[in-house]
Formats: C-alpha cells, sequence, structure tokens
C-alpha cells in the first residue's frame, strides 16, 4: 500500500493529462490530432462533407488504427495506482485515441446533429473512456414487452450495468463534467430518443459518479426525461428512477416511490418492505403501517389485487406484524384509545339521534337519510373519503382496537384467534399489561372455534408465565430496593400467581363457553356444562335454568327433552349429592313446563310423560301416575290427524305415540282392573297404531287372567291387520295357542283356521304352518288327510323347501302305509324337483328299489337320474352306481353304464359347463393332491372306494405301461381307462 507521500506526486502527474476532451480538441489546440498521414482523409472529409459514409469511414478507420496502437503499448510501465485512478485514461495512447475520435465525432456532427447512429456511437465510445468497460449481462429467456412494475424492477435489478475500471470521480471531474455536457447537448438535438435517456440515467449508478452528478443533478435528470419523454415510455424510465431512489436510500426513495405509488399502488408492498428494511437508517413504521392497512381494506372491496398473490387477509396479518414490532411508533396509548372510543361513540349516538329526528321527507320528497353527502366526480361514482389511517404523509397515530376490530375481527371472524393474540402482543410491547389482559379475556369470551380458543388462551398462559417469572427475578436479584417495594412485589406476585392458576382452572369452562357460542342448541355441551360444576348445586340449577331458556325446541339437537328430565331429577333425588331436601313440586313443574314444549319429535314428548309418570311411581304416588298417563293420553275429536306431519304440534299428535300407549297400558297391567287395561288395549287398536308385539302382549295378558275366547280373538284381529310377514307370526302363535288349547275337541274349527292361514300365505311362509297342520290331523284327525296335507305341502311350499317337504312325506308315507306307497312319491318328485336335488332324491329311490328286490327298477333309476349329473362334479352319484354295478350287473351293464356316462360327459363338455366344473372340483383337487403325497393313504383310498375292478386282466397288450396305445399315431387322443378292450371279431 503506497504512503501518503508517495499517492501525492502520482495525483499531482496524473492531473497533469486531464482533462483530455475538455474543451473539445481540434488541430488548432492540439496539434498531435493531425499528421501527415492523415492528409487524405481530411481531404476526402473535406470534398464531402455530407457524405455519412466518408465520415463513419472515416471514424472507423481512426478507431482500428488507434486500437492496433494501443496493443503494442506496454502496461508494465504505468503506475497500478494511475490505473486504479483513470481507468481507461492512464495509457498516454488512450488518452490520444479519446482526443483523436472525440475530435472526428464533433466534426461530423456539426453536419449531422441529428443523427442518432452518430450520437449514439459517440456517447458510448466517451462512456467507455470514462465509465470503464461495461459487463455484459446474459438474459435467458426473452423479455416481456410491458411487463408489471413489480418484475420490471426485479428483472432490471438482476440485470443492472456492472462497471470495471473508470475514471475517478474527483480527479476526472472535468471529463466527468464533459461527458454530461455530451449528453446534454445529445438530448438537445433529440430529445425523444428514450435510449439516449436511458444511457444517460445509466452513468448516475456509476460507482465513481461524482456526488454532484449521482444526487440532485440525478433527480433533475429523471424529473426531466419523464417530462419530455411521452407517457408510454416512462414506464422505461421509472424502472430506473425506482431503483436509483432504492440505492440512495432516506427521503429520496420516500419521495420518489411517494410520487410513483399515485400513478400505480401496485409496488406498495416493496416500499413497505424498504420503509421497514434492517438496511433502512430511518425506517418509517407508521408510514408503512398505513400502506400495509390501506392495501388490505382496497384487497377486501376487492380494489386491488396483489403483485405477490396475498389475499386480504395475509395483508392486514402484515400489518398486525408491524403494529406487533413498532407498537410505540405505530399505535395510541391506552388514554387516547379509550377517548378515541368515547368519541365515537357520541358520534354514532349523536347521529342516531339525527336519524331517529330527521324527516323521512320533505315537501313530499324524500331526503337522504344515511349520514352526511358524499362527494362525486363528474361521472356520478362516489368519491373516497379522506381518511387519515390511510394517508401515509399524516402523523397521526392510529387506533389499533377500532382498526383491528373493523376490519379484522368484523370480516375475517374464522382467524378470530390470531387478530385477538395480535391486539393483546401490542398492548404487551406497549407495557400495558392490564389492557392486554382485558384483550385476551374479551377474545376468550367471544371465539367461536376451539383452534382459536386454543391459539388465544396459549398466548394468555405464555403472557401470565412470562409476567410471574419477571416478577420472580426481580425477587431472586433486588437491586438495593426498599422493604415496601419488595413486599409489593411479592403481593403482586401471588396475585398473578393466583390468577393464573383460576385461568388454568376456568379452561374447561372457557371450552365449553365457545362451543355454546357456535351453537347454543347443542343440548350435549349444556350437559357437560352442568357436570363442570360439580357438586355445586346453585350452579347446576342456574345452568338448567338458561339451557331450557335459550335453547330454541326445534333447533336443539338430540335428546332436548332429557335436559327437562334431568333437570327434574335434580329437584326429586335432592341435588346432585342427595342430601337436599327433596322437591317434588319443582320436579312436577318442570316436567309440566316440558309437555307444553314443541319439541322435534313425538317420541320426546312421550318420553317426558313416562318420566313424569315413573317419578310418581317411584314415590308410591301410583294414582297420580295414573292420573298423568291419562292426561297424556287423551284423544281428541279429531283422530284423523297425520303421525308424521311435522307442521302440526307435537302435543297435537300425541294420542298416536305406541311408546305413550304401550307404557300406560303396562302401568294399568300392573295397577289398574282387566277392564280398564282392556279398556287401553281396545284404543290402542282402535287408533290403528297397534304393532304385532301389541296384539301379542294383549292376547297373552287376556291369556293369563282366563280370557281364552277374547285372546283369540284379538289374534283374529291382528291378522286382520297386518299383511304377511307379520301376519305369519301372529298365525303361528295363534294356531300353536289353539291347538294346545283344544286339541282335537273342536278339530273342525282348527281346520278352518289353518285353511284360512294357508289361503293367502306365499309359498316361503307356508312350511311350517303345513307342518303344524299335519301334525295336527296326525295326533287328532285322520291320517289320510294328514298324508293330503303333506301331498298339499309339496306343491305349495317354495322350491328351496320342497326336498325336505318330499323327505318327511316319504318318511310318514312309509311309516303309514309301507315302503312300497312311496315309489308314487318319489316318481313325483324326480318331477318336480330341480336338477341337483333329483340326482339326491335318485339314490334314495334307487336304494329303496335295492332293498325291494328291484335291481332292474333301480338300474333304470340310476340311468334316468345320470343325465342330471356331470361327472366331474357329481363324482358320488357315478360311484354309487359303479359300485351298484360291481355288486349286482353284469359285463353288459357294466359297459352299458360306462357308454351312459361318456354319452352325458360329452354333453356336458362345453366350455361353460367345464369351467363350472372346474371351479366346484377346485377343493377336492387339493385334498387329492394331498393324499398323493402319501402312498399308504392313496392305496387304502383306492382299496375302500374303488372296490376291485370289475375285469380283472393281468396285462393289457394295447396299452403300454404310460397309457398310451402301441399303434397310437403321434398326437393321437389319450385312451379312454374305462374302455373294456373287446375284439373286433365278437358281435
Amino acid at each position: 500500500m503506497p504512503s501518503v507521500a508517495d499517492v501525492r506526486p502520482t495525483y499531482e502527474s496524473v492531473k497533469a493529462h486531464l482533462p483530455v476532451s475538455y474543451p473539445i480538441p481540434t488541430p488548432v489546440t492540439h496539434p498531435s490530432l493531425f499528421s501527415p498521414k492523415d492528409l487524405t482523409r481530411e481531404e476526402d472529409l473535406l470534398r464531402n462533407p455530407f457524405s455519412f459514409r466518408h465520415w463513419w469511414n472515416a471514424i472507423n478507420t481512426t478507431r482500428e488504427s488507434q486500437n492496433a496502437l494501443l496493443k503494442l503499448e506496454k502496461s508494465d510501465d504505468i503506475p497500478p495506482v494511475v490505473t486504479e485512478i483513470l481507468g481507461p485514461l492512464a495509457s498516454p495512447i488512450a488518452r490520444q485515441t479519446l482526443q483523436r475520435l472525440t475530435y472526428l465525432y464533433e466534426s461530423a456532427l456539426v453536419n449531422f446533429a441529428g443523427s442518432f447512429k452518430f450520437w449514439r456511437a459517440y456517447l458510448q465510445m466517451r462512456m467507455y473512456y470514462v465509465l470503464g468497460r461495461q459487463t455484459p449481462h446474459k438474459r435467458s429467456g426473452g423479455k416481456k414487452r410491458l411487463p408489471e412494475m413489480k418484475e420490471a424492477l426485479e428483472d432490471e435489478q438482476e440485470y443492472l450495468e456492472d462497471w470495471e475500471g473508470g475514471l475517478d470521480g474527483l480527479v476526472g471531474w472535468e471529463e466527468w463534467k464533459s461527458l454530461v455536457a455530451t449528453f446534454e447537448r445529445a438530448l438537445m438535438w433529440l430529445p425523444k430518443m428514450p435510449r439516449i435517456w436511458l444511457m444517460y440515467l445509466s452513468i448516475f449508478n456509476h460507482p465513481k459518479c461524482p456526488p454532484v452528478l449521482s444526487h440532485t443533478h440525478a433527480r433533475h435528470t429523471f424529473d426531466r426525461a419523464l417530462r419530455t419523454l411521452p407517457p408510454s415510455l416512462h414506464h422505461r424510465i421509472w424502472v430506473r428512477y425506482l431503483l436509483w431512489s432504492e440505492a440512495h436510500g432516506g427521503l429520496t426513495t420516500v419521495a420518489v416511490y411517494r410520487r410513483y405509488l399515485t400513478v400505480d399502488p401496485s409496488v406498495t408492498e416493496r416500499y413497505t418492505a424498504l420503509l421497514l428494511s434492517e438496511h433502512n437508517p430511518s425506517p418509517r413504521p407508521l408510514e408503512a403501517a398505513k400502506l400495509l392497512l390501506s392495501l388490505a381494506r382496497k384487497a377486501a372491496k376487492a380494489e386491488y389485487t396483489s403483485p405477490e398473490g396475498k389475499s386480504p387477509y395475509q395483508l392486514l396479518g402484515e400489518w398486525i406484524d408491524v403494529v406487533e414490532a413498532h407498537a410505540e411508533e405505530v399505535g395510541l396509548d391506552v388514554n387516547d384509545t379509550i377517548e378515541a372510543e368515547k368519541a365515537i361513540a357520541a358520534e354514532a349516538a349523536k347521529t342516531k339521534e339525527a336519524q331517529e329526528a330527521a324527516p323521512a321527507s320533505v315537501n313530499g320528497e324524500l331526503i337522504r337519510f344515511a349520514g352526511p353527502p358524499v362527494a362525486v366526480d363528474a361521472d356520478g361514482k362516489l368519491l373516497p373519503t379522506y381518511d387519515a389511517d390511510e394517508d401515509p404523509t399524516s402523523t397521526q397515530k392510529l387506533n389499533i382496537e377500532k382498526i383491528v376490530r373493523q376490519d379484522g375481527l368484523a370480516i375475517y371472524k374464522d382467524q378470530a384467534g390470531r387478530l385477538w393474540t395480535g391486539l393483546a402482543t401490542y398492548w404487551i410491547k406497549r407495557g400495558e399489561f392490564d389492557r392486554a389482559r382485558d384483550t385476551f379475556e374479551a377474545g376468550l369470551s367471544s371465539v367461536l372455534t376451539i383452534r382459536d380458543f386454543t391459539q388465544i388462551f396459549d398466548a394468555y398462559a405464555e403472557f401470565s408465565e412470562s409476567v410471574i417469572s419477571a416478577l420472580m427475578e426481580s425477587l431472586e436479584n433486588p437491586d438495593e430496593e426498599e422493604d415496601e417495594d419488595v413486599g409489593e412485589t411479592e403481593k403482586e406476585l401471588d396475585t398473578k400467581m393466583k390468577e393464573f392458576e383460576e385461568l388454568m382452572d376456568r379452561r374447561p369452562f372457557l371450552v365449553n363457553d365457545v362451543l355454546l357460542r357456535r351453537n347454543p342448541n347443542d343440548v350435549q355441551e349444556w350437559e357437560k356444562r352442568v357436570a363442570l360444576w360439580g357438586e355445586d348445586d346453585t350452579k347446576v340449577a342456574e345452568t338448567y335454568t338458561k339451557a331450557l331458556s335459550t335453547i330454541a325446541p326445534r333447533k336443539a339437537t338430540a335428546n332436548f327433552h332429557r335436559l327437562y328430565i334431568n333437570f327434574a331429577k335434580f329437584y326429586e333425588e335432592g341435588g346432585t349429592t342427595g342430601q337436599a331436601e327433596v322437591d317434588l313440586d319443582s320436579a312436577r313443574k318442570i316436567l309440566e313446563k316440558a309437555t307444553k314444549v314443541n319439541f322435534r319429535t313425538v317420541e320426546d314428548l312421550a318420553e317426558v310423560w313416562c318420566e313424569w309418570a315413573e317419578m310418581e311411581l317411584r314415590h308410591d304416588n301410583y294414582d297420580e301416575a295414573i292420573r298423568v298417563m291419562q292426561r297424556a293420553a287423551a284423544v281428541p275429536k279429531n283422530t284423523k290427524i297425520n303421525y308424521h306431519d311435522h307442521s302440526l304440534p307435537v302435543q297435537m299428535r300425541l294420542f298416536k305415540s305406541l311408546k305413550l300407549w304401550s307404557f300406560y297400558v303396562d302401568l294399568q297391567e300392573s295397577l289398574g282392573t282387566v277392564d280398564e287395561a282392556k279398556g287401553v288395549y281396545d284404543k290402542i287398536l282402535e287408533l290403528r297404531i297397534a304393532n304385532a308385539q301389541v296384539i301379542v302382549n294383549y292376547a297373552a295378558f287376556l291369556e293369563e287372567n282366563k280370557y281364552f275366547e277374547e285372546s283369540f280373538k284379538v289374534y283374529e284381529r291382528g291378522v286382520e291387520l297386518f299383511t304377511y310377514p307379520v301376519s305369519f307370526e301372529i298365525w303361528n302363535i295363534y294356531l300353536s295357542k289353539f291347538v294346545k288349547r283344544y286339541g282335537g275337541s273342536k278339530l273342525e274349527r282348527a281346520r278352518d283356521l289353518f285353511e284360512q292361514a294357508l289361503e293367502k300365505c306365499p309359498a316361503k311362509f307356508c312350511k311350517s304352518i303345513f307342518l303344524m297342520y299335519a301334525h295336527l290331523e296326525e295326533d287328532h284327525g285322520l291320517a289320510k288327510r294328514a298324508m293330503s296335507i303333506y301331498d298339499r305341502a309339496t306343491q305349495v311350499v317354495q322350491d328351496s323347501d320342497k326336498f325336505d317337504m318330499f323327505t318327511i312325506y316319504i318318511a310318514k308315507a312309509a311309516g303309514n302305509y309301507g315302503l312300497t306307497a312311496t315309489r308314487p312319491i318319489y316318481e313325483r318328485a324326480l318331477e318336480v324337483l330341480p336338477d341337483k336335488q333329483t340326482a339326491k332324491m335318485s339314490l334314495r329311490f334307487a336304494a329303496l328299489e335295492r332293498k325291494l328286490g328291484e335291481i332292474d327298477r333301480a338300474r333304470a333309476i340310476y340311468a334316468h337320474a345320470s343325465q342330471f349329473c356331470d361327472p366331474r362334479t357329481n363324482a358320488e352319484f357315478w360311484q354309487e352306481w359303479h359300485a351298484f354295478e360291481i355288486d349286482t350287473g353284469s359285463e353288459d351293464t357294466f359297459r352299458e353304464m360306462l357308454r351312459i356316462k361318456r354319452s352325458v360327459q360329452a354333453r356336458f363338455n362345453t366350455e361353460a359347463s367345464y369351467l363350472a366344473a372346474h371351479t366346484t372340483a377346485a377343493a377336492p383337487a387339493a385334498t387329492e393332491a394331498t393324499t398323493a403325497a402319501d402312498p399308504m393313504a392313496a392305496a387304502e383310498k383306492q382299496s375302500g372306494k374303488a372296490g376291485p375292478a370289475f375285469v380283472a386282466a393281468k396285462s393289457n397288450p394295447v396299452v403300454r405301461e404310460s397309457g398310451t396305445p402301441t399303434s397310437a399315431p403321434s398326437g393321437a387322443l389319450a385312451t379312454n381307462t374305462d374302455e373294456i378292450q373287446i375284439s373286433d371279431e365278437e358281435d
């Protein structure tokens, strides 16, 4: 690093070479500009002074020759300090090049003063020797023609010019000033060229630009550009202007951005970030807060769309963040806030009085009734009124509580937790702990969701813990305080600890409050509220009273009637602990009130009456219980009311409640006379609300009291009231009771009842009735009638029951008439039953014939049934026939059996049946595979099931050991192992 003594001579030597281009060099002032080699060029230019090509070629030729000399120059002779100060002008040849090119450009511009090409090349040349070499930036992708200001600022900032080297602003002041003067002359000739303006404005961002130029002069130049260029080109200037103001910061940024925001508010968010930036030496949080508040309000009205894609609530959230971080600078204190609230309340009351006192019309014309008149523009649109809260130039602080309630809580009800905690944090930052606590309490008492409640409660608890911790630290580290101050701190600590414990204890109640505020008709939450009070009878009674007065019956959740019942039990049982005096009168009053409530369903009201009667029963007031049920079951004159007509109150439809009548009849059975109970049952039947259970209960009650005939009449009424399948159950009970009672003494009547039951009985229900009917005839009637009933049953019952019915019929026929009498039954069964059951019945029929010694008939039955049995799925049938032929057949019959088997297999050999066979046989196949692994088990299975072969041959010359015929050609079908080899000579 050179010392000051070394640098000073360097400065002196450097200044000796400057200025280079001021004043403008000419051959008269600078003889070195002209040499004998340039004579031809000068003569050519003098002969053609208005030829653009001659001047352009002369300038390019001079530049190329000077660049060639510059490359040959040795840079080692130039001190580094000189290079640092002069930049591109450190070399003598470079200074000479600047002078020669300046002379040529100035001479050319005398004749081509309006040429943009000449001016641009001239200015770029001058900029290179003053600003240094520009570092190029390669853009990725295309550039939008008219991008949004946010995108334009980001792109321009990313690709802003960078310079290597450059002339020192102090030493080269004359050169800098000369460059600015050249730009001014160019703009005098070409004022509407935005490219020249942009080149001019770019020099103010150079790090070595003199402060005289880069501050005030730059601001004036930006303003002149905006005044000179048309509005369509202002966007390009504003991008540079805003970036330049951001680089300078302070009041410059504020002034420039305020001007631009009046035209385009889209960069307001960027501006607020600049106002609150960490690098900003003088942040302006009040102005930022007002701007964010204005944006949030406009966005809520759909008058502003955030370039960042932020919602109105997000903008308000940023405003809250600013308020929390800069509470002292942004908002009013407690006293000012209270005064502002009083003023707002007074103004609202005055406006209300004025509206109430003002007439509705004057001279027959309606007058405005919505406050003071508002201003409108020429098009009739409302002009925005002035609001100091949105004016960034105003120093008036914000009423934070009013804004949070008006612009936050009133609009964003689902984000109440964040808004309340933000307001409380604002007061905490200002040191107003009491106000913060009141804010937390107000938030807890107003939110409607558990999420918001949890957010506020957690912040409240954290705040309380921090206050307690601060007090404890002050007690642990006293700063020579007096005893009185320590005592006050201890008292305050005790108070805070007590408040914190109470807050924790109140949490379940606060959560319950939130849920009840969200839905005051939630019966379950009111029950939880009662349970929270525990054994506090006073609070429990108050809660029940409040719940019953708050809940709307038609909007209540399930089991609203249980509140009245539980409240009545509270008095009946002597409070929650049972130690208080039993108060039945209060319980009756509550239940009496409940009977007048229009519940959502009739069953709720019926349950209230039933509970009232049960309460009287628990206290041995039997007569009172019956009177209660008599009141409840009073039948009105008009009994045609629809039970499901919800437009009518439940009290009008109560008389059709089966639950109510069921309880009433149980009560009469227990406490009343038989006639009274019968009267209630008859009333139920008369109202046509009885179900099957009521019929059965009524009949059972009469039977218990020896009214057998009347009980049978009840059954008959029941089967008339109901259809199948309900009627089937009543018939079952009725017929069994009748047969049990009378047996065969009233056989004809029993037969009539059975015939009546079977008359309209569906096929799926008649099996049990037929069996009961047949047993009756067997026990008390004629066997012939019993067999005819069985025969009828096999024709009437559904298909799934026919096999069982035939089985019973055959067994009964064999027992009564012998085995031979079952043949026609078997034959009809084979005609009626489905294929699968036919095969099973055929096996039984064949076994019967074999038992009777009718071998040919048995074989014929097997042959008949074989058409229904696929050998691949019904192997049991074929195995039994196989065993039958071995035991009783001959070679011809066995051959016929095999022929039939092959023909049946061929008939079933279709794709669908084959797949079905595979599916059915899948399970047995697995078992066979397991058995094959055990040779002994396979041998036992073969010897036990298959039996000996019909023809035991020692060898088969036709079949090889592998199972293929010796003479079979390649690809022939496999030999049938069941086929019997017979000589071709046999007939």
